[in-house]
C-alpha cells in the first residue's frame, strides 16, 4: 500500500482519489476551495455535461490537441465506463441531443454528490482550504523521484503524488496556474496557455443589435488571412460583444492553434485577419434558395423588401440581413433584379463577421496548452522526469471540442493516474 496526495479536488483530481483508493492506498486529497468540484458545479451551466455517448473511437475525432496521447487514458476507463460509473452509484443519466451526456437531474451537485460518496466510501481523507506550495523529491538511480508535498499547513510525506491542479480558465473557481509551476519547478515544459471553448468578440455593430438571438442549424466557417480552419455545423447565439454558443465555442480552439501556427510561420507582429463566415441556410444550395427567394418573393410581390422576410428569418434578424442586402427596405418586392436577389442569397449563404478576438480566460471553458504530454508516460500518467509523480486533466496540453469531451479527458486521465500507483 502507498501513501498517495492528490493535489486539486475537481473532476480529474476526485476520479484520480476514487481510483487510487479503490487500489488499497491511503489517499489524501488536498483542495484549496473551500468545496470540492467548484468549477465541476458550474460546467454545462449547471447541468454539468459528464461526457459524450458516441462511439469510443469517435472521442480522438473531438479531441483536439494530442489526441493519439489519450489512447490508453480514453481505452482505459472510456465513456461506457464514466456512464456506468455515475449510473451504477445512484446517479442516473441521459442522453441529449449530440449525444451529450448530462445527469438526469439537471444537477451538477448530484455528479459531485457521487463522487464526494466514493471518496468517503475509499477512506480518502479529504482537507478543504489546503493548497500545495512545493514539491518534495530526491535523487534516486540516477533520477528523481518524490517523496511528498508542502502545503501551506505543513509538509506530507507521500510515495506518490497526483497534480490535478487545472488551468487557467475561470479564475473566479480558484484556477490560477498554480500546478503549472509545481511541474515547472520539477524540469517539466510548459505550452503557452491561451483560452479555449471561448466565445469571440466581433467588430461588426450589427451583431451587438441582435444580443440574445440563438441561431439553431447553421454553419460557420473560419477564416485567417483567407484559409479556411474550421467548418461546422449546430448552434450559435449573438451576444453584446458578438457570438457564442457551442458551434462558435468549437471554432474557438482551431482559431487559436491555427493563430499560434500562423505567428510561427510570419514570425511578424501585425495580426492577421480572421474572418467567420455564417452560412443561415446549409441545408440549400445556392440554387436552392434562389428558388426559395424567388417563391417567397412571388408571394409577396406587392409588399415592401423589408417585410417580405418573415418566412426567411426571426423577427430581429430582419433588420440586419436588409441593411446588409444593400437593397432599399421600401423597395417593392417585385421590382428586385436578378442581380440584387443573387448578392443577397450570397450573403445568406456567406454572413461576415470580422473577429478581433476571444473573451479571455474569464469567460473561457477550458486552457488550450499546459504541460508538455511528451513528458508523461501516457500508459499511466507518470512524470518521465520524476518517479512517483502523476498528472492529470486540464493542466496538460489536451483539450477537446465541447459535448462532454473535455470532462471525458478529465475522467480518463484522473482514473488512469490513479489506477497505475504501484
Amino acid at each position: 500500500m502507498s501513501r498517495v496526495i492528490v493535489a486539486g479536488g475537481g473532476a480529474a483530481g476526485m476520479m484520480a482519489a476514487v481510483a487510487a483508493s479503490g487500489r488499497g492506498h491511503e489517499v489524501l486529497l488536498l483542495e484549496k476551495n473551500e468545496k470540492l468540484g467548484k468549477k465541476l458545479f458550474i460546467t454545462g451551466k449547471g447541468r454539468c455535461n459528464v461526457t459524450n455517448a458516441c462511439e469510443t473511437e469517435e472521442l480522438f475525432d473531438n479531441v483536439v490537441s494530442n489526441a493519439k496521447f489519450l489512447y490508453s487514458a480514453f481505452y482505459t476507463f472510456d465513456n461506457n465506463a464514466v456512464q456506468e460509473f455515475f449510473g451504477s452509484r445512484g446517479c442516473p443519466l441521459k442522453v441529449e441531443r449530440g449525444n451529450r451526456v448530462f445527469p438526469r437531474s439537471d444537477h451538477s451537485s448530484d455528479i459531485i454528490r457521487t463522487l464526494s460518496g466514493e471518496l468517503e466510501r475509499g477512506g480518502v481523507k479529504v482537507r478543504l482550504r489546503t493548497s500545495v506550495k512545493k514539491l518534495l523529491t530526491e535523487a534516486s538511480g540516477g533520477g528523481r523521484r518524490i517523496r511528498g508535498v508542502i502545503s501551506d499547513k505543513g509538509e506530507e510525506a507521500a510515495d506518490a503524488v497526483v497534480l490535478a491542479c487545472g488551468g487557467l480558465s475561470y479564475p473566479s473557481t480558484g484556477s490560477c496556474g498554480d500546478g503549472y509551476a509545481l511541474a515547472r519547478g520539477e524540469g517539466h515544459s510548459l505550452v503557452p496557455c491561451e483560452p479555449g471553448l471561448v466565445p469571440f468578440s466581433i467588430r461588426e455593430e450589427w451583431c451587438g443589435r441582435l444580443s440574445g438571438l440563438a441561431l439553431k442549424n447553421v454553419t460557420a466557417a473560419l477564416y485567417i488571412e483567407g484559409k479556411e480552419v474550421y467548418h461546422g455545423f449546430g448552434e450559435m447565439l449573438f451576444t453584446h460583444f458578438g457570438v457564442s454558443g457551442p458551434l462558435i465555442l468549437s471554432a474557438s480552439s482551431y482559431y487559436q492553434a491555427a493563430l499560434c501556427g500562423y505567428r510561427r510561420k510570419k514570425k511578424a507582429a501585425e495580426e492577421p485577419e480572421v474572418m467567420l463566415k455564417l452560412d443561415l441556410k446549409p441545408a440549400l444550395t445556392e440554387e436552392q434558395l434562389d428558388k426559395r427567394l424567388l417563391r417567397d418573393f412571388d408571394s409577396n410581390k406587392n409588399r415592401q423588401f423589408a417585410n417580405a422576410l418573415g418566412g426567411l428569418f426571426p423577427a430581429s434578424l430582419i433588420p440586419v440581413m436588409v441593411g446588409l442586402s444593400g437593397i432599399d427596405p421600401a423597395k417593392k418586392v417585385h421590382e428586385i433584379t436578378r442581380e440584387e436577389r443573387r448578392r443577397f442569397a450570397a450573403c445568406i449563404k456567406g454572413l461576415p463577421l470580422t473577429v478581433t478576438g476571444t473573451r479571455g480566460f474569464e469567460e473561457a471553458i477550458i486552457t488550450r496548452g499546459g504541460i508538455s504530454v511528451k513528458e508523461i508516460n501516457p500508459s499511466t500518467m507518470e512524470s518521465r522526469l520524476v518517479s512517483g509523480l502523476y498528472m492529470a486533466g486540464e493542466m496538460l496540453d489536451l483539450d477537446a471540442l465541447t459535448g462532454g469531451f473535455n470532462l471525458q479527458i478529465a475522467w480518463s486521465t484522473g482514473y488512469l493516474a490513479g489506477s497505475s500507483i504501484p
